[in-house]
């Protein structure tokens, strides 16, 4: 009799086994997508993770998905960070990746931005340190000040590019991971060059960001880029379109009125009032147009304007009298499209 009864015992027991195993080693992630983004903010317990998981559907068992968590140690274990769940995976593997910590990094891929505050907005919306952590940062001037920059020149420290971080990374390891890449950046090839121009570093760069909002054709940029040397050389104002639009915040603007010229003139970047450079950059420059900067063509030329033709291309010249005909014939195909 005995012996009849443990055979289906045992085949019970089995089966309770096998379901179990299949519940905490097969599928059961709930959401519809491919993946999901598990976000644990720095101070977070496990009861917040839990209630992040439930509110938003994440598994199909929360109550096994805590009994394995709780018999793996998982409570007292929990990081902050970003990790990636995909869609079918086990309440097994999803503990093992929280147990050790193994995020998904976050690609912050930089592009042109103009101001602290665009940088700032940018990566405080892929990071867990919001804009107000990073701009207070960029504004401290103790940290600012131990690596020579100050709040007009510290965009200089960012090189657009792809970079790899956690989300979790403070506004500080963001900002000398940046400042470390940047002093990458300057291999010596590069600084030979910018000592050839008579330009340091963040000049080259200040210098670009006037010449990136200048044009988007690379093949003009050292051209254009000796007309603004030969000006510093001489003395001159640069007389940038461009550095009016950022000192008066218009960057919309389709052309730069003499109001406008006249209502920044109490500001530094005003390179029609102020001779040199301005104080900091006016964009990010791509590495494209620092290296065209870099590149900068031998010339007499003191001037170019925008080609009537609107090609985007632009017209250059020595004398006065060469760049005002080229002005006027921009100017009037700019009235025939009544363009203000």
């Amino acid at each position: 009799m005995f012996k009849r009864l443990i055979l289906p015992f045992l085949i019970f027991i089995l089966v309770i086994i096998v379901f179990l195993a299949w519940k905490i080693m097969g599928p059961n992630t709930a959401f519809k997508g491919e993946k999901y983004y598990l976000y644990i903010k720095t101070g977070s317990n496990f009861e917040n993770v839990m209630q992040t998981l439930k509110k938003d559907s994440v598994i199909k068992n929360p109550g096994i998905f805590t009994f394995v968590a709780e018999k793996t140690s998982l409570p007292g274990k929990i990081r902050a960070g970003r990790y990636e769940i995909k869609r079918g995976a086990g309440i097994m593997g999803i503990v093992q990746t929280l147990r050790t910590g193994k995020q998904s990094p976050v690609n912050l891929v930089i592009t042109k931005l103009r101001t602290r505050e665009d940088f700032a907005r940018f990566a405080g919306r892929q990071l867990e340190c919001d804009s107000t952590a990073i701009i207070n940062y960029l504004n401290n001037m103790d940290s600012l000040q131990s690596k020579g920059l100050d709040t007009s020149n510290v965009m200089t420290v960012i090189i657009p590019n792809t970079y790899t971080f956690f989300w979790n990374t403070t506004a500080a390891k963001l900002f000398n991971r940046l400042y470390s890449e940047e002093k990458k950046f300057w291999k010596e090839e590069r600084l030979q060059k910018a000592r050839t121009l008579g330009l340091t570093p963040q000049q080259v760069y200040i210098l670009a960001s006037v010449i990136e909002e200048e044009t988007n054709k690379y093949d003009e940029m050292p051209l254009m880029a000796s007309v603004y040397i030969n000006r510093l050389n001489k003395g001159m104002p640069l007389g940038a379109d461009p550095t009016v639009k950022f000192a008066t915040r218009n960057f919309a603007a389709k052309r730069v009125t003499l109001k406008m010229i006249s209502q920044s003139a109490g500001s530094p970047y005003n390179t029609y009032r102020n001779a040199g450079l301005p104080p900091g950059p006016i964009c990010t420059p791509s590495i494209k147009t620092i290296d065209a900067t870099l590149n900068a063509t031998t010339t007499n030329y003191l001037y170019f304007c925008a080609k009537p033709d609107f090609s985007g291309y632009h017209a250059f010249a020595v004398t006065d009298a060469e760049h005002f005909k080229n002005a006027r014939a921009y100017q009037k195909a700019l009235d025939r499209l009544k363009i203000k």
